[in-house]
């Protein structure tokens, strides 16, 4: 709300123009947008990405499908170049608050969201940017979005996990599947890296980058199967918790689907870097790995999907944990898209496209809501304390 009142004698003092127009209306000034600005905002950019990027893959495509691809990966790139300048403001402004949240156990594990955003981006760009930008300029934009966001995303793998063993307080009922996001980001650049492959320098070059692909493949999936196994426990003993984090669910999906995409495109260039038959053991691999993976990604489904149904009818209410509704399931979406193109399974393809739409239904439904809570200011609020 904004104040009126003023020192006795002055006039008291005028809204600001935003404010008068409805802007920012919830903020005492429109500057405080980015004063508790955390890194969980990213996860916009990767929702928004990855239904750009599914598109491509589909198995089966419509007609101005590309285009509208296309258009969704430019308003994803605008978003990553604002919400970083954005980002950028909030670190030299309000240092203290940016230095809080990786204090805070809930807050910190987002910090693996920006090298996702970067990554997802990265890859939009040479699978549709190119076609506006010319395949050279696209190609080296999405070596430096993925270098960097490799980096980060390692960083993140690394020091998050160091600071819930080191500072954060944690007890067995704090885990949620916001545990994924710190050690997923290798997964999605190995997957990512698989597009790279080929425009790597053929030899050392290519074949290094093909086997750091696969290590950070490995990194991720056994990081990713432990945080589960502790998911289900704290589900399974203590319950949803709030209503507001039963969204994070669907994160577990992220790293299922994105290991499937992942082995499944570095077994499709494998050929590019390693001789027969590690080859085409490696083009194997993605479909023994992933027909399995693919049947528990259907469980996780359908018991996300039971859970959220079952939250909702008490009440859910939004907040930025509902973007996990688009990232994980556009995952799942290149996974399924991937698993199709190796195996010829019709089944597999069509099932692909039932995904796609559910993606692009949650992505609507999110980004209306985030454009309605950021304009009226609400969403840049300071979280409400967690409870005792």
């Amino acid at each position: 709300m904004t104040t009126t009142t003023t020192a006795p004698g002055r006039p008291a003092a005028t809204p600001h123009l935003l404010h008068r127009i409805g802007l920012f209306a919830d903020l005492e000034h429109p500057r405080h947008v980015i004063a508790h600005l955390g890194p969980n905002w990213y996860a916009s950019i990767m929702g928004t990405g990855i239904v750009a990027n599914a598109a491509v893959t589909l198995p089966l495509q419509f007609a101005g499908l590309r285009a509208a691809a296309t258009v969704v990966w430019g308003v994803a790139a605008i978003m990553l170049v604002a919400l970083t300048v954005a980002w950028a403001a909030h670190w030299t402004r309000h240092r203290d608050h940016a230095r809080g949240h990786a204090a805070n156990p809930v807050m910190a594990q987002f910090y693996g969201a920006p090298p996702m955003a970067l990554l997802t981006v990265g890859a939009g760009t040479l699978l549709l940017g190119r076609d506006l930008l010319g395949e050279s300029l696209a190609v080296h934009i999405d070596w430096v979005l993925w270098t960097v966001g490799t980096v980060a995303g390692l960083a993140s793998a690394v020091i998050i996990p160091f600071l819930m063993i080191t500072r954060h307080e944690l007890r067995s009922d704090s885990v949620f599947a916001g545990w994924l996001m710190p050690v997923v980001p290798p997964m999605v650049s190995a997957a990512t890296g698989a597009l790279l492959v080929p425009y790597a320098a053929p030899g050392q070059a290519r074949l290094s980058l093909l086997l750091a692909c696969y290590a950070m493949f490995g990194l991720s999936l056994l990081a990713s199967v432990m945080i589960t196994t502790l998911i289900l426990y704290r589900l399974a003993v203590h319950g949803t918790g709030p209503a507001a984090t039963v969204p994070t669910m669907w994160i577990v999906l992220g790293w299922l689907g994105q290991s499937i995409t992942a082995v499944n495109l570095l077994g499709g260039v494998a050929h590019l870097a390693l001789p027969a038959p590690l080859s085409t053991a490696l083009e194997v691999f993605g479909v023994v790995y992933g027909v399995p993976v693919f049947g528990f990604t259907l469980l996780w489904i359908a018991l996300a999907g039971a859970v959220t149904v079952h939250t909702a009818r008490a009440g859910l209410p939004f907040s930025l944990t509902w973007w996990s509704f688009t990232f994980p399931v556009g995952t799942v979406v290149t996974g399924t898209s991937a698993l199709a193109l190796h195996t010829g399974d019709s089944v597999l393809a069509v099932l692909a496209v039932v995904f796609y739409a559910g993606l692009v239904g949650a992505w609507i439904t999110v980004a209306a809501r985030t454009a309605r809570g950021s304009a009226r200011g609400h969403l840049f609020l300071p979280p409400a304390p967690a409870p005792a």
